[in-house]
């Protein structure tokens, strides 16, 4: 039996709530002409010691710098030399051919999964460059461009994918999920969101410490939701963290779209106003202005003005990983649609247009990362692939835990290593 209505709300409206939904589901034509692009060069650039508020306004804009043409237009303009944007098209072409062939590789039962950043190059190769080689980076599993443009070991990088002889993290974590202290790289958490509160904390020991190192750290826009994302935002802007914190809206967490995030109330800059620290919104596919924005970002953070929140415009081309199929939820050849464009293909149209860059030398480029990621590809291989791995080395699953290990798992230990020995009739140690 249904509750009386109260005659003072007989006439009122019945309560709804707004569930999110995509524009264009799979057999719709995708159409992106309601997205907002402003003129590359519009944005006007605060001062980067200026009070937080002077950058609000550009929450709600767009940070761009390569015009439709190729030309770097406006004050963002970060006036790179010829020989850095070179340097930073030859790593976004490695991760480009290095995603692709670990994606066969994982087709091909070499590994149990992997997860491409086809479209989104520029955000970690550009934001590596401009960030000092020191600074200590909290990425998640799709800026494998910062490792590549500091230099990291192709081989390093696929040994970990394989979980073989070659694997630094000895089998530890899963596929793609990098650690490397030296290279600034912390280790990449499956658990969405948790990064943010680190690289918050990493930045105020840092400061604590009297150092002069900063922090960066990354999410995408669906772990904003996630109660680390307010979290680690309260403490950088409490206590002025010198940090930057990057949200990279690719328009799709695993398959539900950035409106389920909170993308069509507010940009996920305009965060930033509420917690009354620096934003930016920024153009993710313009490599020029992914530098711009983060160098600026730095110098704040280095000036002790606080920390700053960017988001990175961009498109998820591929699947979320390679247990997705994105057409089950989107358009196909929705990605070829996106207004923003290729970041490879604009930032050589930029070098090319300076006189730097050509054609025939871009397929060089092309050629060189192929023959450099299959050679490293063949290197890793012959040290395993992920389905040969198990019984080998089966002790080191009770190490790098205790310094002393304790008596019980020393008898784990011992069980475990005889049992193998009767499996494989030698020894397993």
């Amino acid at each position: 039996m249904s509750e009386p209505v109260s005659p003072t709300r007989r006439n009122a409206p019945r309560l709804a709530l707004h569930v999110p939904e995509p524009s264009y589901r799979p057999g719709d034509t995708p159409d992106f002409s309601a997205v907002r692009v402003p003129a590359a060069g519009s944005a006007p650039r605060p001062d980067s010691s200026a009070p937080a508020s002077e950058s609000h306004p550009l929450v709600n804009h767009l940070v761009r710098v390569l015009d439709e043409d190729g030309r770097a237009v406006g004050p963002w303009d970060p006036r790179l030399s010829p020989d850095i944007l070179r340097k930073m098209l030859s790593d976004m072409v490695t991760v480009r051919v290095f995603d692709d062939r670990m994606y066969r590789a994982q087709r091909q039962g070499k590994t149990s999964f992997y997860m491409k950043c086809t479209g989104e190059e520029a955000i970690a190769v550009a934001a590596a460059n401009a960030l000092d080689r020191d600074d200590m980076c909290f990425p998640t599993y799709r800026q494998q461009g910062l490792l590549v443009a500091r230099g990291y070991p192709l081989v390093d990088m696929m040994c970990q994918i394989y979980s073989n002889a070659g694997d630094k993290l000895h089998g530890r974590q899963l596929p793609i999920m990098y650690s490397d202290k030296p290279h600034g790289f912390f280790s990449i958490s499956g658990n969405l969101g948790t990064q943010y509160p680190q690289a918050v904390g990493w930045a105020m020991a840092s400061a604590i410490k009297g150092d002069s190192r900063i922090a960066m750290g990354w999410i995408g826009e669906g772990a904003t939701a996630e109660g680390d994302f307010h979290s680690a935002l309260t403490f950088a802007a409490v206590y002025q963290a010198p940090v930057i914190l990057a949200v990279v809206n690719n328009q799709w967490a695993i398959s539900s779209f950035s409106g389920i995030a909170g993308a069509e109330q507010a940009t996920f800059a305009a965060r930033a106003v509420g917690y009354g620290v620096a934003g930016l919104r920024v153009d993710g596919n313009d490599a020029l202005a992914v530098y711009a924005a983060v160098q600026w970002a730095s110098e704040r953070a280095r000036a002790n003005a606080g920390p700053t929140l960017i988001e990175f415009f961009t498109y998820r081309a591929e699947g979320h990983s390679t247990s997705d199929d994105p057409t089950g939820y989107r358009p196909a050849g929705e990605a070829q649609q996106w207004p923003l464009g290729d970041p490879v293909e604009r930032l050589k149209a930029h070098l090319v247009g300076l006189g730097e860059w050509d054609d025939e030398r871009h397929a060089a480029l092309v050629a060189d990362a192929d023959k450099n990621v299959r050679a490293a590809q063949k290197q890793a291989e012959a040290m395993g692939i992920l389905p040969g791995q198990g019984f080998d080395r089966i002790g080191s699953m009770f190490e790098d835990v205790y310094s002393d290990t304790p008596w019980h798992l020393a008898e784990q230990r011992d069980a475990a290593l005889g049992e193998a020995r009767i499996y494989l009739g030698r020894d397993a140690s």
